[in-house]
């Protein structure tokens, strides 16, 4: 081989490891049809940035710190881990009533799914670091493929916590899960405080689970309250959106144009409403463009020039 194919194969390979790197640090949406251990169709493995939940902006002149390192973050006043009963793929009973007093993590992942795959081994760490203080339970998202298979999935990657499949019911009382792998972390009194889309460091639920068991941690530990960051459902009480620019409403202007982006659904096919769109997915341009519209259309509307102020009494105009 010359010279030329030579440097052409490194550089080939060096952009190999690029794109190998970039799908694995992402979430992937869901495929309609999944197969068993194959990766999601590029069309369909759209990436998202992942990112743990935070505070919405006061703002939208608010930037987020570049540097979130020593900071945890979990919700002011949780909402209780949504309650369920269901067996495990070994049969076994899996019910959220026996799990009082542990840190539980409810783990939405695929087969499929390749930065779900390469977050199982960090998953099986912690569940073996903490025993019976922490509780995850995996749900499988392969409604199309054998149980069994499943298992034997789980089996051979080692899984020492309980797989349940995935039922629409449980992912409805999740508020829906349109990207994986998606993490809900609880605390020991069975409030969610954190959701995590897409693959973390296994340092961060570490943290996170030191810090729910009151061990020592480093991090300087802030609450936030849930508008949408956890529950989807609760985008409908935040007062600013991100990338959303209100500046220019009055205070019932952005109450009316709030009201549209939680009627109205994104056209980007995630099926949420524009509010919970820009809060789970603000790199969205469609939900941006769609939200854009509507704050254009009410200012339109409801604006109305000044009125001229009344001319003082014994003036007349000319």
């Amino acid at each position: 081989m010359n010279r030329i194919g030579i440097f052409l194969a490194a550089i080939c390979g060096v952009l190999a490891l690029l794109a190998a790197a970039f799908a694995g640090a992402h979430a992937n949406h869901k495929p309609t049809s999944p197969s068993l251990a194959a990766a999601a169709p590029a069309h369909l493995a759209t990436p998202k940035t992942a990112t743990a939940a935070k505070p919405a902006p006061d703002s939208p002149d608010t930037k987020e710190d570049d540097d979130d390192e020593g900071v945890i973050r979990f919700v002011k006043n949780p909402e209780p881990l949504p309650a369920f009963l269901a067996h495990d793929l070994d049969g076994q009973v899996v019910s959220t009533a026996a799990l009082k007093g542990k840190v539980v993590l409810v783990n939405f992942w695929a087969t499929w799914c390749p930065p779900c795959r390469e977050e199982i081994p960090e998953l099986v760490k912690l569940q073996a670091a903490y025993k019976d203080q922490l509780q995850i339970i995996g749900v499988s998202e392969d409604e199309d493929v054998p149980p069994e298979l499943v298992k034997n999935f789980a089996r051979t990657m080692h899984v020492n916590y309980p797989i349940l499949i995935v039922s629409r019911e449980l992912e409805k009382e999740f508020g829906g899960i349109p990207a994986l792998p998606t993490s809900f972390l609880a605390n020991k009194e069975g409030g969610v405080v954190q959701k995590h889309v897409g693959l973390f460091p296994g340092e961060v639920y570490d943290h996170e689970i030191r810090a729910l068991l009151g061990m020592q941690v480093s991090e300087k530990i802030e609450t936030f309250e849930d508008l949408g960051q956890i529950f989807l459902k609760n985008a409908e009480h935040a007062t600013d959106l991100p990338g959303v620019d209100f500046s220019g409403l009055n205070p019932e202007q952005r109450q009316a144009a709030l009201k549209r982006m939680n009627t109205d659904t994104c056209t980007c096919g995630c099926r949420m409403t524009l509010a919970q769109c820009r809060i789970n997915d603000s790199a969205c341009a469609t939900s941006r463009s769609l939200a854009e519209k509507i704050v254009k259309q009410v200012y339109g509307k409801d604006s109305k020039p000044a009125e001229p102020a009344a001319a003082p009494p014994g003036t007349t105009s000319e």
